[in-house]
């Protein structure tokens, strides 16, 4: 039988993943009571209405993210999100934030989703969470990109160093259609290879960013 391993964060009332966007409001659009009427005896039903920003919990980068022109969640190739075999790379001994070409250049990457294993998601729900997190070199997203990734994921607070202003790997990535898949989280419960990896999203126009399920199956 294969095992299932989830590697998303699960999405609560006020949980802030994005320091300065506003934190999902989720709530009752009708109640078990509230239904009580509407169906023969016995039978109750509740719906939930939630207010909740694209970059929340584990989520999905499209090119529509960043570039105007670049498609939705609408042309995503489900070949790129859907049990992709997939490889786990772990840097989470390096010794500086940034996670360069080395960590990657022996691999073989063509069709696969990569997957950056910082164990950074451990800080998630604290300030830490959000200060001095690793992230993935200009050089290492252009290799990755050159060498047929079919899509790069990480457990950190970003694949970007957003000290700045420049976005370097979101643009290079993005760029060329590759999927980003940002706040993963149990990569330690993964081998370096040898399974598969799925994160779909919901099949929405004109956006850009949004959570999905991510977990990865092993034989």
């Amino acid at each position: 039988m294969p095992r299932y391993i989830d590697l998303s964060h699960s999405i609560e009332e006020g949980m802030v993943t994005y320091k300065g966007l506003p934190a999902p409001i989720i709530c009752d659009w009708m109640s078990f009571e509230k239904s009580h009427g509407k169906y023969a005896e016995g039978t109750e039903f509740s719906m939930q209405w939630i207010s909740m920003h694209g970059n929340t919990g584990t989520y999905l980068d499209v090119p529509r993210h960043r570039y105007r022109e670049g498609h939705d969640m609408c042309g995503l190739n489900l070949e790129r999100v859907s049990s992709v075999e997939a490889l786990c790379v772990n840097v989470s001994a390096a010794p500086n934030r940034e996670i360069g070409l080395s960590w990657f250049e022996h691999l073989k990457v063509e069709g696969k989703a990569v997957l950056i294993r910082t164990d950074w998601s451990h800080k998630i729900g604290t300030d830490a969470y959000f200060e001095d997190h690793p992230f993935l070199s200009r050089e290492a997203a252009a290799w990755l990109r050159d060498e047929g990734a079919a899509l790069v994921g990480i457990d950190s607070f970003n694949i970007d160093n957003v000290d700045g202003g420049e976005r370097p790997v979101h643009s290079i990535l993005l760029g060329a259609e590759i999927p980003i898949v940002e706040h993963l989280t149990n990569l330690a419960e993964l081998p370096h290879d040898g399974f598969l990896f799925s994160a779909v999203p919901p099949k929405i126009k004109e956006v850009g960013t949004f959570p999905v399920r991510a977990h990865a199956i092993m034989d």
